[in-house]
């Protein structure tokens, strides 16, 4: 490696270094410093834990500027240091230890955007747990393994991401795939990153299902909600409710069609139904499914609200969820394209292991930009 190349990654990373301190200070680092020294004087104090729910509270406040504020301070520290190394290397003409640090570059700049991403994610509800409801469309055996896929897709990022998952509820095809699923993904903002899945997913293969290997094209709907927190206030009337039970389906064990343990639940207003099948007891699948009913009226206002400021603002779009958004090709070609950012790529199976954060990144920055 030449010492001109040398220089040049001194500059790039220099360059980068910049990018990365300039979005820092817009974070208002100083107040945020501020807050988590206070929160963690006031934690020390010999009496803070007689109140458990205060002491519960601060110490996740304190979690969540920790891990706010630590990638940052790590990123600059670790970009600072390796410049030091670049130069060191530079004026040495150590060209080995040049090409070994500027293979870093990469992976900071990564990591800058991943970072980048997080500060889109502003939106009061973005911290939350996110419920993923899957349904096939019409096309019975190959639209519901296709919903399968989808399925197995958002679990693998969601393992991949560090995420927890619960499943609330899954009824499997008659043949193959499923004909519903809800899973809950729990941890720091996990409706934030996935909120933008929401919408039509179609795949175009050729079917596993049809003897002559003809091609077809399958749709299945994805929708997302946030778990709603406790203290937010959603009215639900009993007497507008029709609550069913029956037996439960699918991997459950010896348990599994013995007692009418699932629970289903229609909200007459709304049309609106959940349903949840996977604990053991009647009593908890209702508070399971009357958990998500609550994150679907939510949705449903969060929704109505939307549209009202949109006509008030003279920009009325259309909002339902039920826009195809996303395109998953494996004939002729292969290829993944978001339809809302342009986004592609032709690595299919890659995606279906759960590799679909570029898709996320990109739309965050293009709604944050729009």
């Amino acid at each position: 490696m030449e010492k001109a190349d040398i220089k040049e990654f001194i500059r790039e990373l220099q360059n980068l270094k910049e990018s990365i301190e300039e979005l820092f200070k817009t974070l208002d680092v100083k107040s945020l410093e501020q807050e988590l020294d206070n929160l963690n004087n006031e934690l020390r104090k010999d009496d803070a834990w007689k109140d458990q729910v205060k002491y519960t509270e601060m110490s996740q406040r304190v979690s969540v500027l920790k891990k706010k504020l630590d990638p940052w301070k790590n990123l600059i520290s670790e970009t600072e240091e390796t410049l030091e190394l670049l130069e060191i290397a530079a004026e040495e003409n150590d060209s080995d230890v040049a090409a070994e640090l500027a293979g870093t570059i990469d992976s900071f700049r990564g990591r800058f955007e991943e970072l980048e991403t997080r500060e889109l994610l502003s939106g009061s509800d973005d911290i939350n747990d996110a419920y993923v409801t899957i349904h096939p469309g019409a096309g019975g055996t190959e639209s519901q393994d296709w919903a399968s896929m989808l399925l197995r897709m958002y679990t693998r990022w969601a393992e991949k991401s560090g995420y927890k998952l619960e499943m609330i509820d899954y009824t499997a095809g008659e043949e193959a795939g499923i004909k519903s699923a809800t899973i809950l993904v729990k941890g720091e903002y996990a409706y934030g990153f996935l909120g933008g899945e929401n919408g039509v997913h179609r795949l175009v293969r050729i079917s596993p299902f049809d003897s002559n290997k003809r091609r077809h094209t399958s749709f299945a709907s994805v929708e997302v909600m946030p778990e709603v927190n406790e203290n937010i206030e959603i009215e639900i009337n009993e007497n507008d409710l029709k609550i069913d039970t029956y037996r439960a389906s699918g991997a459950g064990g010896q348990h599994v069609n013995k007692t009418d343990s699932a629970v289903r639940i229609t909200h007459m207003p709304t049309g609106i139904v959940v349903q949840c099948q996977n604990e053991r007891s009647q009593h908890k699948n209702k508070a399971s499914a009357m958990k998500v009913l609550k994150a679907k009226l939510y949705e449903l206002q969060r929704l109505e609200q939307e549209e009202k400021k949109q006509e008030l603002a003279g920009d009325k779009k259309d909002i339902a969820w039920g826009n195809q958004i996303r395109s998953y090709v494996f004939q002729p070609y292969t290829l993944v394209k978001d339809h809302r950012t342009g986004e592609e790529t032709g690595s299919v199976e890659y995606v279906f292991d759960g590799e679909i954060n570029r898709f996320i990144y990109a739309y965050l920055k293009s709604k944050h930009t729009h």
